[in-house]
């Protein structure tokens, strides 16, 4: 397996979808639109938020940028660049979260423990704070407290980790680790303690909703449909509780109206041989899913390509593609909404 593989295997992400706990009925049917193109941020894409300003923030991890767009009109405006590039075809920064107006990038992938000797512009790898349109800070060094504690049960070769999703929680993060197999929780001044850990499940996406938290997991190579599920847990937890499966390589788990739980699902993963790995899914071969009550998944809107990274804003699903497109997909759920 080459290097380059070898990386992007380590974080090939699963999405998810869930429905919240208790709930008891499937939604009703919607009647979604099909996907419309709404801006383009570059030669690439992976993680979202919407800002406090009701914007949608999406990272560009080739370029080290975070770029704001409008939801209604798709106008794009650079909000932050400087920020550490991807040295291979997988980490920079991977995702983007607020806490109140001040915008926070997580890094990965970036570290002297992979790049000693050949990289002359190593970074840390973690948590940054956005302090201007060309400046940020680091807040938190989680690749540092990955080397001093590094995981078990399970065979490793990144000490740093690979850091996935970004989440407010609480005054601080959540961030998911899809190759030391853990999420993470960080504060504001730097602490970073294990939260929960996993054997082999590689975890991506997060969601949280009141006390419970919603992490994605791909599950690992060949991604298969049974191993894509979602997993609930609460402050505290030693295990995690299983609510969907069959998600095959998904990226994103968002709640929307009703409380229903969406997952971006980056499609199909044809390739059996151990020298795919890593790879992304099929073209056009993406999902926008809902979970049912009995742990199943329907799909909304299918064709997406490489589908990386979903938000929900009011009934309308925002989707960032691998190529760095945004997507928008409305009335993506059926009144009433609970």
């Amino acid at each position: 397996m080459s290097t380059h593989r070898t990386f992007l295997a380590l974080v090939a992400v699963a999405v998810a979808v869930v429905v919240p706990l208790g709930a008891s009925a499937a939604p009703p049917a919607a009647s979604p639109g099909s996907p419309e193109y709404l801006a383009t941020i570059g030669d690439g894409g992976l993680g979202s938020a919407v800002g406090p300003d009701g914007a949608l923030y999406a990272t560009n991890p080739v370029a080290g940028e975070i770029w704001r767009i409008d939801p209604e009109s798709g106008a794009k405006t650079l909000y932050a660049s400087g920020l550490p590039t991807q040295l291979i075809p997988l980490g920079g920064v991977m995702d983007v979260a607020f806490i109140g107006n001040t915008a926070y990038a997580l890094v990965t992938l970036v570290g002297s423990d992979l790049f000693s000797g050949i990289c002359g512009s190593c970074s840390t790898v973690g948590i940054y704070r956005i302090d201007g349109p060309q400046s940020s800070t680091v807040i938190a060094d989680i690749g540092a407290w990955a080397v001093s504690h590094p995981p078990s049960g399970f065979a490793f070769f990144v000490p740093t980790g690979v850091q996935y999703a970004l989440e407010t929680y609480r005054g601080g993060f959540l961030v998911t680790d899809g190759h030391h197999n853990r999420v993470y929780r960080v504060t504001l001044d730097g602490a970073v303690t294990e939260m929960i850990h996993f054997g082999d499940v590689v975890p991506t996406g997060l969601e949280v909703h009141g006390n419970t938290i919603y992490l994605a997991e791909a599950g690992p190579v060949p991604h298969l449909p049974q191993t894509g599920k979602i997993v609930a847990f609460g402050p505290g937890s030693s295990t995690a509780a299983d609510v969907a499966s069959g998600a095959r390589l998904a990226v994103d788990v968002e709640m929307g109206r009703g409380q229903t739980l969406f997952a971006l699902s980056q499609g199909h993963f044809s390739c059996t041989d151990p020298a795919c790995a890593g790879s992304p899914a099929d073209p056009e071969t993406g999902a926008l899913m809902r979970a049912g009550a009995n742990g199943s998944f329907t799909t909304v809107v299918d064709e997406l390509d490489q589908p990386t990274s979903l938000e929900i804003v009011g009934n309308t699903a925002y989707v960032v593609t691998l190529g760095g497109e945004i997507l928008t997909i409305e009335d993506i759920a059926g009144p009433p909404y609970g």
